[in-house]
């Protein structure tokens, strides 16, 4: 395995640089490219660390784990709501897919096979790049991703907008907030062209309702996406209190090299 940290994918005026970790296969070439997963770590919008996953697993146990796969791993920074409102974060994630993408053949990457996956916050981030639509002009420079993981993540921000993560991300009025809520929500911009989904979250998540994930699942079914839903019984928030969370990531891993390979 070959590790860059700290690659600079973006630079923002008046924010600071914003930066990847990528791991690679042995195996990767610019003769025989594999495919890459983007990681977006949770905190709630307003912290966290893209090199830190959940304590309850190992230290780079999810990009290892992918790595053995043969599949790259990217982990990224993106702005939080402290510095930035959304879409700012979608912007940011779009921006990182961009940045390995149009550097791929540097790494031995395949800039057609792309998978998204991110734990809580992260993964919402991670749902929008895959379902939010760009515009006309920007289309070329925004291909499709192959496929998307979330992991205990929220997906209908009108439920929770009075949350103080989510109204702090949105950063609008108490009249504008609904509107911004729905725009910032997975749910309101699934299609049949989706690509399919692994959703995986705990029954007894006391921080992110259980509901999040299945209003999803079932808006992605009801215009005929695939989408696979996984309840993880008696776990917490990012699968607190699971005896063996390094099996949720070896699920995560399947479906992505499931989906890669088809």
């Amino acid at each position: 395995m070959s590790t860059y940290p700290g690659l600079t994918y973006a630079e923002i005026r008046g924010y600071r640089p914003l930066l990847l970790d990528l791991h690679v296969p042995a195996t990767a070439s610019a003769e025989s490219p594999v495919p890459f997963v983007v990681w977006m770590h949770g905190g709630a919008f307003w912290s966290g660390d893209r090199r830190c996953l959940p304590s309850n697993l190992a230290p780079n146990a999810v990009f290892d784990t992918l790595v053995t796969a043969g599949i790259a791993a990217a982990t990224i920074d993106y702005r939080f709501s402290g510095e930035a409102r959304y879409p700012a974060q979608l912007e940011d994630v779009r921006a990182a897919v961009r940045y390995l993408r149009s550097h791929a053949a540097t790494w031995g990457l395949d800039p057609a096979r792309v998978g998204v996956w991110g734990e809580s916050s992260g993964g919402l981030l991670g749902a929008l790049a895959a379902l939010a639509p760009v515009d006309e002009a920007d289309a070329l420079q925004h291909p499709p991703v192959t496929a998307a993981v979330t992991w205990c993540s929220p997906t209908e921000l009108v439920r929770l907008r009075h949350f103080s993560a989510v109204s702090g991300l949105l950063g609008v009025g108490d009249d504008a907030l609904e509107a911004a809520a729905a725009q910032a929500s997975p749910v309101t911009h699934v299609s049949s062209d989706a690509p399919p989904f692994l959703i995986m979250h705990g029954d007894a998540d006391g921080t992110v309702p259980l509901e999040q994930a299945e209003l999803l699942h079932e808006a992605l079914l009801g215009v005929g996406a695939r989408s696979t839903l996984v309840t993880v019984k008696g776990a917490g928030h990012v699968f607190q209190g699971h005896p063996d969370a390094q099996q949720l990531v070896n699920q995560a891993v399947a479906f992505f090299a499931h989906e890669f390979a088809s």
